[in-house]
């Protein structure tokens, strides 16, 4: 069984959230908040697999929230969904960490994006996948020698940046899952970055 919190400031749209989700039998929403405040005492008490939240909310927002989730508890699961397609969030989103970024009219992608994120994939809607390449466009020049980042782990980064999991590099590289994910911790630590996701997005601003 999946736990899912909802933190949504729109009481009608949590509930909404609530049938549809519960409408899979292998879904439960143990909990709800009404705004990104909520947020954080809410994962600490229950500890969801996921944490669905909407992004636009009164007091404090969802990204704000993601935030001080993630400080604590870095491999938390937090879908955003929201009504808004803004690149900025977009953008804000990808730099995160959060796992994935949705619009809330895009209903039907709701439940299978909840299974994807919970297997630990990153996802985001076809209308803002699609924008992203542009959003990166803007790149700088950078050297990566400079971070110590040598020849080994730059071509681990690319493939990463192409989407290939662990396994898959491995098995294109000739090393061990293991070496890989040490390979992956050291090149986080040198560039500062949370996760994988972060870690494509760095290299598409950069390449």
């Amino acid at each position: 069984m999946i736990k899912i919190a909802i933190v949504d400031d729109d009481i009608l749209v949590a509930a909404a959230l609530k049938t549809i989700l519960e409408s899979d039998e292998s879904v439960s929403v143990t909990g709800t908040g009404s705004d990104g405040h909520d947020a954080l005492p809410i994962y600490r008490k229950l500890k969801p697999d996921v944490l669905l939240m909407d992004i636009r909310m009164k007091d404090m927002n969802g990204l704000d929230a993601s935030e001080a989730i993630l400080c604590e508890y870095p491999d938390a699961k937090i879908l955003l969904l929201t009504t808004f397609s803004d690149d900025e969030y977009i953008v804000k989103a990808l730099k995160s960490g959060v796992k994935g970024y949705l619009l809330k009219q895009d209903y039907g992608s709701i439940i299978p994006a909840i299974k994807a994120v919970y297997t630990g994939q990153t996802v985001f809607g076809n209308e803002i996948t699609s924008r992203i390449p542009g959003l990166l466009e803007q790149r700088h020049e950078f050297n990566y020698e400079d971070y110590e980042i040598g020849e080994r782990e730059y071509e681990i980064i690319t493939l990463i940046a192409e989407g290939l999991s662990n396994r898959e590099i491995a098995g294109k590289l000739h090393l061990s899952e293991g070496t890989v994910r040490n390979y992956l911790s050291g090149i986080l630590d040198k560039l500062d970055l949370r996760d994988r996701t972060q870690l494509a997005v760095f290299y598409y601003r950069h390449s």
